[in-house]
Order: C-alpha cells, then sequence, then structure tokens
C-alpha cells in the first residue's frame, strides 16, 4: 500500500519538505503526494527524483497527485 502525503494548502518548500520527511521516515516503496500547485508538482517530483524515486503517474484529479516509485 502507497504511503500518503497531503500537502495541499502549503506552499513551496514545505510539500517538498514532507515528502522528503516522509521519505526518510519510512523509506516507502510508493508514495502518493497531494499538491494543488503546479510549482509545488513540479518540486515534489524534482524532490523524490533526487531520491531515486520515479514518477510512476502524474494526475490532474485533487489538483495534481504525483505517484512516485
Amino acid at each position: 500500500m502507497a504511503a500518503t502525503v497531503d500537502a495541499r494548502g502549503f506552499s513551496c518548500p514545505q510539500p517538498v519538505l514532507m515528502t522528503l520527511q516522509a521519505i526518510k521516515a519510512t523509506n516507502p516503496s510508493e508514495l502518493v503526494v497531494l499538491v494543488d500547485t503546479d510549482t509545488s508538482k513540479e518540486n515534489v517530483v524534482r524532490a523524490a527524483q533526487s531520491q531515486g524515486y520515479a514518477v510512476k503517474e502524474v494526475s490532474e484529479e485533487g489538483e495534481g497527485i504525483p505517484h512516485l516509485h
């Protein structure tokens, strides 16, 4: 089951920090990150990729939900 980070309503860099914290705390095999701005979406994707995760899917449902592996 995927871990989920709900970073909607937060402005950068908070969504990135929340994503990195979840990665470090649980090292999930899959992480769903909920964001509500394009800037946050792009920054979260870059941050996750820097930690070795690949972007599986970015969905506009709910204003941008990167699925990371």
